[in-house]
């Protein structure tokens, strides 16, 4: 009943609450981003969801449209803005997610959302990870987030899949607002993002 019913709902009226709540913090990012981003607010890119179902994720767009000479966009590092990496570091680039939960899109908790060229390079175990709707947080973000290796990072998604619960689900969140006052596991070792899944070895 709390996976089918009661979380659904507790999503939508929790994500419309913090939509008004946050919505001068919101506007405020967008000013941000106008003025020293070059009008590049909003990031939106195809991801799967539950049963690899794909929607749009949103969020605001914290790298600038940047290319080498070939036309190839240049590494995250030197993309990633001044502004931008203050709302990654804050997670405020994480608000506009609150429409994909109104949405159905998503939830609070559950495997975070990965690209869609990812599908066909799992196995039958990591492919559980979209068993559920993908979260704004979930067991892998505050267990390392994008500083731990993609194996362990499937082996958490999994734990979370079979041992959903409201108990499980309000532990993440808490621990979930611990980890960002201490801005831990944005980036991977040697990078300013998480580091592709390549498939496995």
């Amino acid at each position: 009943m709390y996976k089918s019913i009661v979380k659904p709902f507790l999503d939508r009226l929790v994500a419309l609450i913090a939509l008004v709540v946050t919505m001068p913090l919101i506007l405020l990012v967008m000013v941000l981003l106008f003025i020293f981003q070059h009008k590049q607010i909003l990031f939106t890119q195809p991801r799967p969801g539950k049963d690899e179902w794909i929607f749009t994720l949103v969020k605001f767009k914290t790298m600038k449209d940047a290319f080498d000479g070939k036309g190839q966009p240049l590494s995250d590092a030197l993309r990633l803005t001044t502004v931008g990496k203050w709302i990654r570091k804050t997670s405020l680039d994480e608000l506009p997610q609150l429409i994909n939960i109104l949405k159905g899109d998503m939830s609070f908790v559950g495997p975070r959302p990965l690209l869609v060229e990812y599908l066909p390079l799992y196995n039958d175990y990591q492919r559980k990870r979209h068993s559920v709707k993908p979260g704004i947080t979930g067991w892998a973000q505050v267990n390392g987030r994008n500083a731990i290796y993609w194996e362990k990072r499937f082996e958490l998604d999994v734990y979370y899949v079979e041992n959903q619960s409201f108990l499980l689900d309000l532990k993440i969140l808490l621990l979930t607002i611990l980890k960002v006052f201490k801005a831990e596991g944005i980036s991977a070792e040697g990078n300013v993002t998480m580091e592709k899944f390549k498939g496995n070895s």
